[in-house]
């Protein structure tokens, strides 16, 4: 009996022992030291386990390891923590590419609008330049129209139009405005074209000592010619 009770507990505390043994096993880690060349994926393939559980247990980052460093292998069976890692949604990146878009497309209808802006600005200003030279050169065709039907109107000499005709040729030959001439005509002759001087012999509407006799037009081109020779001071002035 005591036999038997003995060989009982031996038994006993031999399967308690074993099952602490596996327990241990179970649980068991190793320490590994890094050499050059290794990577946590062939030290995890070395020793069971995953890669996970290697940078869990020695808080490793981005899969650095370095020579020398001391690791802490756990068993494969174990259990370890899963690092939750988080993704942008492929939604996320479409909406930030559409976004990058639309600002790229509102950028390029801003520079169009303003490129548009600025050319009609352009536009209207050379529009407003082209008009203001027509209105001038208009201008000046009316006034040289305008000039030109004057002295064509008084570029002959029909005997009514004599003070006309006289000035209007006297001015625009000489540049001597025309009331200047007239105060002379009226001085030397008083707008007679035919009186002449019977002490000096002066003769014509200027009174003029170079010539004794001639038409209207006539005795403008002999004062034409004086004034081109002495100036005003033919008439002492």
């Amino acid at each position: 009996m005591n036999k038997f009770v003995t060989t009982f507990f031996a038994t006993t505390a031999a399967a308690v022992g074993l099952f602490f043994a596996g327990s241990v096993n179970a649980d068991a880690s190793t320490t590994y030291t890094v050499k050059s060349g290794d990577s946590v994926w062939a030290i995890s393939q070395k020793y069971n386990t995953t890669i996970n559980a290697i940078e869990t247990a020695n808080h490793i980052q981005n899969h650095l390891i370095l020579p020398g460093q001391h690791l802490t292998i756990t068993d494969g069976t174990s259990t370890t923590k899963t690092q939750t890692t988080y993704t942008t949604p492929a939604k996320s990146t479409q909406s930030s590419t559409y976004s990058n878009q639309a600002s790229s497309n509102n950028s390029s209808q801003a520079n169009t609008s303003s490129n548009y802006s600025s050319n009609n600005n352009y536009s209207n200003q050379a529009n407003t330049t082209s008009t203001q030279s027509t209105s001038n050169a208009s201008s000046s065709n009316s006034s040289n129209s305008s000039s030109s039907n004057s002295s064509s109107s008084n570029s002959s000499y029909t005997g009514s139009n004599l003070k006309s005709y006289v000035l209007s040729q006297m001015s625009s030959r000489t540049g001597v405005s025309a009331s200047t001439w007239n105060t002379i005509i009226q001085r030397e002759s008083n707008w007679q074209p035919s009186v002449r001087n019977s002490s000096s012999g002066a003769y014509g509407l200027f009174q003029n000592m170079h010539i004794s006799s001639g038409s209207v037009s006539e005795q403008v081109d002999a004062a034409v010619s004086l004034y081109n020779a002495q100036g005003m001071s033919a008439w002492a002035l």
